[in-house]
């Protein structure tokens, strides 16, 4: 018996359609990446003054690469990153782990009002000078430790991951208390192990969110040393400072070689938290999923 469904005129119209406006769809995000990796390791000359689409690089070179890890704060921006991402990260899952746990218990005390004053965290806060204030009180002003604390709990990332504890049936929770486990072991041993997906996608935005931040950085870091790669980025790219990354450039190239610099110091920003992606894609579906669940 054939059980293959013929698909009519119509039907294939759809698919043809709907395939074209997915590849150019696809074509318009890729191709910015593309081209700022491509135009990174051309001639700058001849990419200032090419005209049209670029599919190929002009005359392949890795001086804007060289002139650009010149630059004696490119690591060391580098190695504040990594710190703030790494470090930052964890304190980040462990305080919103902590958090969603308490709150998805529905016979705590005080749940509730929790909950709603957590949730109004969302809409209102007491402004960006009360906050320095509050963070040079703590002592943490000059410091990449105001980087990771203060911003340690995202509200949007807490109420996911709450709701994804919330979904994990209650019989394996009653089990563990019969046999008298307290909550950290079935935190740890029941409820973890089965928001995987949840987990990997929540430490996703928070590593992408501190890979990206500069506005932190440039509100309470006064030495240079401690700035994060954004940071530096940010120098180049909008106050155009090439001192440090155009040392042996002769002046007349200095106007030419100036965009390609800029070009490889995007990809060096980029490239790394890029390559996180794949590790975590397959939980990225489930896990939006999971947390989405109304509870």
């Amino acid at each position: 018996m054939n059980n293959k469904i013929k698909k009519t005129f119509s039907d294939r119209c759809f698919n043809l359609i709907n395939t074209l406006i997915m590849l150019a769809i696809a074509f318009i995000m890729i191709y910015p990446v593309y081209y700022v990796i491509i135009a990174s390791i051309s001639n700058a000359e001849k990419l200032v003054s090419f005209k049209g689409i670029l599919f190929r690089p002009l005359a392949p070179t890795l001086l804007a690469y060289e002139q650009a890890f010149k630059n004696p704060m490119l690591l060391r921006s580098y190695a504040n990153t990594i710190f703030v991402v790494v470090v930052g990260t964890m304190v980040s899952m462990i305080f919103t782990i902590l958090g969603a746990y308490v709150l998805s218990r529905n016979n705590a005390r005080l749940v509730k009002p929790a909950m709603i004053m957590v949730t109004i965290t969302m809409f209102f806060s007491g402004g960006m000078i009360p906050f320095y204030f509050a963070v040079r009180d703590l002592g943490l002003d000059g410091s990449l430790w105001a980087l990771i604390f203060p911003s340690a709990i995202n509200t949007f990332n807490l109420i996911i991951m709450k709701t994804a504890f919330m979904a994990v049936p209650s019989s394996l929770e009653e089990s563990a208390n019969i046999d008298g486990a307290g909550h950290f072991t079935i935190l740890l041993r029941i409820i973890l192990p089965v928001s995987k997906s949840v987990l990997a996608v929540i430490a996703l935005y928070y590593a992408v969110a501190r890979w990206n931040a500069w506005f932190g950085a440039m509100l309470f870091l006064e030495e240079r040393e401690s700035y994060p790669l954004q940071l530096i980025l940010r120098e180049i790219l909008i106050q155009n400072d090439m001192s440090n990354v155009s040392e042996g450039v002769a002046s007349a190239e200095l106007g030419f070689i100036s965009v390609t610099i800029k070009y490889a110091i995007i990809v060096i920003a980029t490239v790394p938290i890029l390559c996180v992606y794949p590790f975590v894609q397959k939980y990225f579906t489930k896990g939006v999923l999971i947390g989405s669940v109304k509870g």
